[in-house]
């Protein structure tokens, strides 16, 4: 194998198992080709985590991509990079981003969200149970993917008459199968319908997120707060990471449960838990595989000799480096949420670790819970193999999930 010729990344991520394979065979750090940019391509655990914490190693492109702007203009994935929110940001610009959106997301607020979450939950689970018994739904349609987007609106504040269209923004963000011109037009539409909801929230303050985050302070700084700019890319970023990384989770938990009955009959008896299989779910099927971008401020050696030069940058491996037998041992491939390590990397690790994360958990929890309880006899309508995975190497999911509610028989 020619270890100086980067790997392409398949845009439409045809085989991310395989993919993640010849990653790590390639070593713990590798050249890849993303859409047209050489990047570094991490794919050991120990390694991605000890560059996660790396203060030497930025996600700021303004300051440390040499490439950007002018070399990437037409990248399809330029908003990755070029955002202003707490996602890009470094050093003492991040900690103060950090502490203005922190108490949005504080514990209690999120278990607030619970009966909220169980709602919609009952809401989306009443207009399955009209499909007539025997009959086919799309579970990624029809449950999994309205759930985090119906519940990041309401915590937004965002009109449910707008949902439709934010959703479809905001799986654009995800797409790598995208023009540079597609994807900027996509960006344009997302940030104009967050303006319009900053500007409504402005002249009619409500108890939501948009509302608490136009009156945030930095009490630690000089007590100003989120720029014009700074507020609308945080919106954006709250949006982007709460949705695709949910119904993903939702999605793969989903089709984890009903293609391993062993796994689901040990839930049923309580030998493992819905946190036990969110949580081998997150590691099993990284729900967001690759992370685009962050940059070497300096000279950074690695074993191996490698040398990760200023300027050069990094794409974190999440999928490969969850999957990664040195890690997890010779099945680490396998859905077992009773295996004693299901640690993870899907949302990231040190200064940057999502902050949305326990309101992701507890979408995922809340999902499966009431769906097995209502359908028990839940299942897929066509074989595992024949479910086709969306077609992006940055949004890990089905393109539809076909199942059978309730067998006809027992109608």
């Amino acid at each position: 194998m020619d270890r100086q010729r980067p790997l392409v990344l398949d845009p439409t991520a045809d085989d991310r198992r395989g993919e993640d394979a010849a990653l790590r065979q390639r070593g713990p750090v590798t050249r890849v080709d993303v859409l047209g940019e050489q990047v570094w391509a991490v794919s050991d655990r120990a390694l991605l985590k000890q560059l996660l914490m790396d203060g030497r190693i930025s996600k700021d492109a303004v300051q440390h991509w040499p490439r950007y702007p002018e070399e990437t203009r037409d990248w399809p994935l330029n908003l990755w990079v070029g955002v202003r929110n707490m996602f890009t940001a470094y050093g003492a610009d991040h900690r103060r981003l950090r502490r203005l959106i922190s108490p949005a997301f504080a514990g209690r607020r999120i278990a607030a969200l619970g009966p909220r979450i169980e709602a919609i939950t009952g809401e989306l689970l009443d207009d399955l149970a009209t499909a007539p018994a025997g009959s086919t739904v799309d579970l990624r349609e029809r449950f999994a993917a309205p759930l985090p987007i119906r519940v990041i609106s309401h915590l937004l504040g965002l009109p449910d008459d707008r949902a439709s269209s934010f959703r479809r923004n905001v799986e654009g963000v995800f797409a790598t199968t995208l023009t540079g011109a597609e994807a900027e037009a996509n960006a344009h539409a997302l940030r104009a319908t967050l303006t319009e909801l900053i500007a409504e929230r402005r002249d009619s303050p409500g108890d939501d997120l948009t509302t608490r985050l136009i009156a945030a302070r930095d009490t630690e700084g000089d007590g100003t707060g989120l720029s014009d700019d700074e507020l609308r890319d945080t919106l954006m970023l709250m949006v982007s990471a709460g949705y695709e990384t949910t119904i993903n989770l939702i999605d793969h938990a989903l089709v984890a449960l009903l293609t391993h009955p062993e796994q689901r009959s040990a839930l049923l008896a309580g030998t493992v838990s819905y946190d036990d299989v969110v949580e081998e779910t997150l590691r099993w099927q990284a729900p967001v595989p690759f992370l685009p971008m962050r940059f070497a401020t300096v000279d950074v050696d690695l074993p191996g000799g490698v040398t990760i030069r200023a300027g050069e940058a990094i794409l974190a491996a999440y999928s490969a480096a969850n999957t990664d037998p040195d890690a997890y041992g010779p099945d680490a491939d396998r859905f077992d949420p009773g295996r004693p390590d299901r640690s993870h990397l899907s949302f990231g690790h040190g200064v940057h670790v999502c902050l949305g994360a326990a309101l992701a958990r507890l979408e995922a929890v809340v999902a499966l819970r009431m769906a097995l309880d209502r359908f028990p006899r839940l299942a897929l309508a066509v074989p595992a193999d024949e479910l086709s995975p969306m077609p992006s190497f940055l949004s890990n999911g089905h393109r539809s999930v076909p199942a059978v509610l309730t067998p006809a028989a027992s109608a």
